[in-house]
């Protein structure tokens, strides 16, 4: 498999065969107001992207883990083709993604299987607390193929018994985990941080951690310099990586 991190959740993957687009965030940077009621009250994306959008949504098709605008933008929908290969969390969201236009839309429950690809839904947890129930649902995805290694997609999730329960049962060789350590004034945040980084791998010591979901939303308050002196701190940059927008990890 080949993993390019483009920016925030948005990653292109080879996997199988086939391309799949995850979670298309491709604003230009600067282009949407900051999340309300956060620190560091900048416009979003705070990043540009890496390559065009052309070449990002070029794709078998496209996952999208839930509907929050840094996972889904305008900017998607304008650029994706209307009958783009498009797989939605839910039968909901598949809906709302239907109103937005798309022809060809599926709940990830429905869809299985692609050619030889096959796709599990996973559940996570978007915080804690009301602002966890706020947040609303959230997904990941496993993918799995005789020829490549098993991965798990966690998307928008803490360290919880859903992904815990997902090491278990699919045992992935790759784990992406969306880390920056989303946070809002109040509560605590809504992605992995440091030591919910930690706790996957050491649920999954036999998986490479990818760190994805970093330094491009207003409230991700944990950089890429202090992720990455706490992994060597720990001792695991061997198996956990923290890629920059644009990089390629070959798994």
């Amino acid at each position: 498999m080949q993993i390019r991190q483009i920016r925030n959740a948005t990653i292109v993957l080879n996997y199988g065969g086939l391309t799949f687009l995850i979670d298309p965030y491709l604003g230009a940077k600067g282009a949407y107001p900051p999340v309300t009621n956060t620190a560091n009250q900048v416009n979003n994306p705070t990043a540009d992207l890496p390559i065009s959008v052309e070449d990002i949504i070029q794709a078998d098709a496209v996952i999208v883990t839930h509907l929050h605008p840094d996972h889904f933008d305008a900017a998607a929908v304008k650029a994706l083709p209307k009958d783009a290969n498009m797989i939605a969390q839910s039968d909901e969201d598949a809906e709302a993604i239907r109103n937005a236009g798309f022809r060809n839309v599926q709940a990830l429950d429905r869809v299985a299987q692609l050619h030889d690809v096959r796709l599990t839904r996973t559940r996570g947890k978007h915080g804690t607390g009301k602002i966890g129930k706020l947040m609303g649902n959230v997904s990941g995805v496993v993918l799995s193929h005789p020829d490549e290694k098993t991965l798990y997609i966690a998307g928008d999730t803490i360290w919880c018994d859903d992904v815990e329960e997902a090491i278990r049962i699919h045992r992935p060789e790759v784990i992406v985990v969306n880390g920056g350590a989303a946070q809002f004034l109040q509560g605590d945040p809504i992605t992995m941080g440091k030591e919910d980084i930690c706790r996957t791998y050491s649920a999954a010591p036999q998986a490479t951690i990818i760190v994805s979901h970093m330094e491009a939303v207003n409230h991700c308050i944990l950089s890429r310099r202090e992720l990455t002196g706490f992994i060597e701190e720990k001792g695991l940059a061997a198996h956990i990586f923290v890629p920059a927008d644009g990089e390629t990890i070959i798994r």
